[in-house]
């Protein structure tokens, strides 16, 4: 625990006390003075192979022009280092991973839920929302859920499942066929290729 003092206003000291902590960053590759071997093979920034150096003079090229000297496979005989600005090509790696991120689409999981009692104006109404979010790109699952002695019935909920495949087989393809889980049946629509995504 080390005591720090700090100024809080004119003419009042106070003291308070702060805990240190150590933390390690780790490094994926060896820089500069933390290469401990004797001789390296050397590339320059444009990624020309300038021969094997001992590793102080290879520190030395790098600090004439201005670069870092990076160990970039460790395990060669002997080990391959480059001359690269690191912070800069940190930088622009940690740029290209989140525009990679960015172009990666997440696909969502929309859903709607019936039951097998459901009126015919309102399953069109849910169909229509389906579409939607088909048009979209997203997935669709239909949920049909089983009050009490419902659940005896599940050849009409086969029927309005594939009723619902069938109507929307325009626009998408079932991804995965009914199945009862539980009180439930479940299916997955996902948006055909001929499907406009928005």
């Amino acid at each position: 625990m080390l005591k720090y003092t700090v100024w809080f206003a004119p003419d009042e000291w106070r003291y308070f006390s702060v805990k240190m902590r150590w933390t390690t960053i780790k490094q994926e590759h060896r820089l500069n003075r933390e290469i401990r071997v004797r001789e390296v093979r050397l590339i320059d920034e444009t990624g020309k192979q300038l021969g094997i150096y001992p590793t102080r003079e290879a520190l030395r090229v790098a600090e004439e022009r201005g670069l870092d000297l990076v160990e970039i496979a460790p395990n060669a005989n002997p080990p391959v280092c480059r001359l690269l600005d690191y912070s800069k090509f940190l930088y622009e790696r940690s740029r290209r991973e989140r525009e990679a991120r960015k172009a990666q689409r997440q696909t969502e999981i929309k859903e709607i839920q019936v039951r097998p009692k459901t009126a015919e104006h309102d399953v069109e109404f849910k169909l229509n929302r389906a579409r939607e979010f088909l048009g979209e790109g997203a997935k669709v699952r239909v949920r049909i859920r089983f009050r009490g002695r419902e659940i005896t019935h599940q050849d009409l909920a086969m029927e309005l499942m594939e009723r619902v495949a069938s109507e929307m087989s325009d626009v998408a393809v079932v991804e995965q066929r009914p199945i009862l889980e539980g009180r439930t049946m479940l299916m997955v629509l996902a948006p055909s290729s001929k499907t406009p995504t928005a």
